[in-house]
């Protein structure tokens, strides 16, 4: 059984065009491959482990290295363009039983004009005290 957590060259092409440029200036050593730091998240997410629990020896670097590069690319919206990738490719070879899938409220915006909700009154026996 392969090792799901190994990008692919061809996987690879689709994702490394889409990830932020390492700034030149950045301090500290040399970074962590990006293909490598994303074979450690994706160890780290299919395992379950935790990230300081990350081995070493794999070769992906750190767990808090993998981690940041995480945060990096969250911001970046890199995880959604990826998504966007896999899921057009997916959709031209056929591959998605569209019939299967559900759309609820928290994967769409409300309609323009919803009205807000309005400020909840507590539904407490007393407030709790103030502690500052």
């Amino acid at each position: 059984m392969a090792k799901p957590w190994i990008v692919d060259d061809e996987l690879w092409q689709l994702i490394e065009p889409v990830l932020p440029p390492w700034p030149e200036k950045a301090p500290g050593p040399k970074p962590v491959p990006d293909r490598l730091c994303l074979q450690g998240i994706l160890f780290v997410l299919y395992t379950a482990i935790g990230w300081e629990d990350l081995p070493q020896e794999l070769g992906f670097g750190s767990g808090m290295t993998c981690w940041r590069r995480v945060e990096r690319w969250t911001e970046a919206g890199v995880f959604d363009q990826v998504h966007q990738i896999l899921l057009a490719r997916l959709n031209a070879a056929n591959r998605i039983d569209w019939s299967r899938a559900a759309m609820d409220g928290s994967h769409i915006d409300a309609k323009k004009g919803a009205p807000e909700p309005g400020r909840r009154r507590s539904t407490a026996v007393n407030q709790a005290p103030s502690t500052t």
